[in-house]
């Protein structure tokens, strides 16, 4: 990262704000579904009682919060005849996938060999070109990357993007008009775009904590050295949270606006996919249930009277297989 591209990224970070989210909320409302909210006490968990809110993405088309940001980008941006192109550990390549076939768009997702079965199967089932190619996230890129320079179609980024992000932050500004009394909002952190997004949305209004896997500290490793460096990708969650580097402008708004962000082991985020099924029946893959994880394990300790939010921002998993 360039000082020059650092400076363009704080420049750009600083000038996109709540009232962004609003503008993009309502050109998307009639793509995407307003997801519920559920009020719980954290006693349910087993945890000391506390009010928290939980807001369940994994309900939105294509099965996250992706298809926001998939939906802004294709409605506000040209597209060429070559159609779009994304790479996405697989929620994003869904949510692409998806938008494009509800736009009468063509599309070609890349994926990383270690996406989970369930996210390429959805890929597959909305009709988009799909290549299965590379170790991460980040070869995947690397790979659509040239496919895009050779073929002019429009890059859809999974994270890094204003486009991306301000739709994303549609899932807070919903939460916050279903939940206005919710104090802090903590979401998962992969690339950023989900956690930026919430930080436009509750400017001013909420604390904004992000939660991501110990085995790929991509936002953390980029906090402690002022900027995104490389981080492991070895998690649980690979196939959600786990790109080499955040994004540049990603990080940006993260370092400026956000409360700080939390680790989680893959055993802690294991054992909340388990609370919540077994006490809401409730099935979210683990990507989705990191920042629950951080709340239970008690990686994130709420203060007296807070009232927590929690994105459930997946659930394309192969944890429910019903020819058992």
């Amino acid at each position: 990262m360039s000082v020059a591209s650092q400076q363009a990224a704080a420049s750009l970070a600083g000038s996109l704000s709540r009232g962004d989210v609003a503008e993009v909320a309502g050109l998307i409302g009639g793509y995407v579904r307003r997801t519920p909210v559920v009020t719980v006490d954290l006693a349910d968990f087993g945890a000391a009682p506390g009010a928290l809110t939980l807001k369940l993405e994994q309900l939105q088309h294509s099965g996250s919060f992706k298809a926001r940001g998939a939906f802004t980008n294709l409605l506000r941006r040209e597209i060429p005849a070559a159609g779009v192109a994304a790479a996405s550990g697989g929620n994003h390549g869904a949510a692409v996938a998806y938008a494009a076939g509800v736009l009468g768009v063509p599309a070609r997702i890349f994926v990383p060999e270690v996406s989970s079965p369930a996210k390429i199967s959805r890929i597959r089932s909305y009709g988009a070109d799909l290549v299965v190619e590379g170790a991460t996230y980040s070869d995947s890129f690397a790979i659509s990357q040239r496919w895009i320079a050779e073929s002019g179609a429009l890059a859809v980024h999974a994270y890094d993007h204003p486009q991306t992000i301000q739709g994303a932050g549609t899932t807070g500004l919903e939460l916050l008009e279903q939940a206005p009394e919710v104090t802090t909002v903590l979401a998962a952190v992969g690339g950023g775009g989900l956690l930026s997004g919430i930080c436009l949305a509750c400017s001013g209004t909420a604390r904004v904590v992000g939660a991501e896997p110990e085995g790929a500290p991509t936002m953390t490793e980029a906090l402690a050295a002022g900027r995104p460096v490389d981080a492991p990708t070895g998690s649980v969650a690979v196939d959600s949270l786990a790109p080499r580097q955040v994004g540049e402008l990603t990080y940006e708004i993260i370092s400026a606006r956000a409360h700080g962000v939390v680790l989680v082991s893959d055993e802690a985020i294991g054992e909340a996919q388990r609370l919540l099924w077994e006490r809401l029946r409730i099935v979210a893959e683990p990507g989705g249930v990191t920042a629950l994880a951080a709340v239970l394990s008690g990686r994130y300790r709420p203060e007296p009277g807070e009232h927590l939010g929690v994105v459930i921002s997946g659930a394309n998993t192969t944890a429910v297989d019903f020819t058992r």
